[in-house]
């Protein structure tokens, strides 16, 4: 099946979706029809299990926003079963070297540009949509690396350039972390980072991607150069939202 998020960011459109953290079908089937393009699954910092996202992916049908998966780290069995559920791609954290990149590409493709084994269940149909499947998952999967530490930072260009990688993925606040600044993410020194991921992003024909957590930061990052921007993510909408709420008591 054609990836059209892939196709879009590449022909230089920008997308938006965000990320999913609660394990429960009515969450992605609320959002599904607000306007984002995909959502990512975030099996590294929430509590989602593998049957939880595949039961949520189907919720989303053929329709809706493309279902990614952020997995907890570069992993061939974690990859794997990802895929085989149907996600159309995946966001992988801590990815810190061109080595560590080359496995994400390794593990996500099939024979002979990498080493997935063929058994994608959900993703072919069951078994049904098989042949063409295989033909097509390679040149179809949307892989994105998070650059999130100084270390992957002064590695950009080799990371970002592997073959197989789509995007260069900033984790704003692991990056802001790693830079000695804890919670301000705001800083300079940060938003610099940034730009250079986005310049190696530029430079080699990569999508430069990252997580805004309001409308403001999103507005500022877009400008900025960000292409696949994540808004904020479920549980922000819930807290926030009821936070306006409950403004009704003052």
């Amino acid at each position: 099946m054609k990836n059209r998020i892939k196709e879009r960011l590449y022909s230089g459109e920008t997308c938006f979706g965000t990320w999913i953290t609660i394990g429960n079908p009515d969450v992605v089937d609320i959002l599904k029809h607000i306007g984002f393009d995909w959502f990512v699954f975030d099996m590294e910092h929430s509590y989602l299990s593998i049957e939880t996202v595949k039961t949520m992916a189907q919720v989303l049908g053929t329709e809706g926003p493309a279902p990614l998966v952020r997995i907890g780290q570069a992993d061939q069995l974690l990859v794997k079963r990802a895929l085989d559920i149907g996600s159309q791609g995946l966001v992988v954290p801590w990815v810190n070297s061109p080595e560590e990149a080359e496995k994400v590409v390794k593990y996500s493709m099939y024979p002979p540009a990498g080493i997935r084994g063929a058994g994608p269940g959900r993703a072919s149909q069951y078994g049904m949509n098989l042949s063409e499947y295989l033909r097509e998952a390679n040149q179809e999967l949307l892989l994105a690396v998070q650059i999130e530490t100084t270390e992957a930072l002064s590695r950009v260009d080799e990371i970002v350039g592997t073959k197989g990688i789509d995007i260069g993925f900033v984790g704003p606040t692991d990056l802001t972390v790693s830079l000695g600044l804890i919670d301000d993410r705001s800083n300079p020194k940060v938003i610099e980072a940034m730009q250079r991921v986005i310049k190696s992003c530029n430079n080699l024909g990569k999508i430069p991607g990252t997580l805004a957590v309001s409308v403001e930061e999103a507005r500022k990052f877009v400008k900025l150069g960000f292409r696949f921007v994540a808004l904020a993510s479920d549980s922000r909408f819930l807290s926030y939202g009821a936070k306006e709420y409950i403004k009704v008591k003052s």
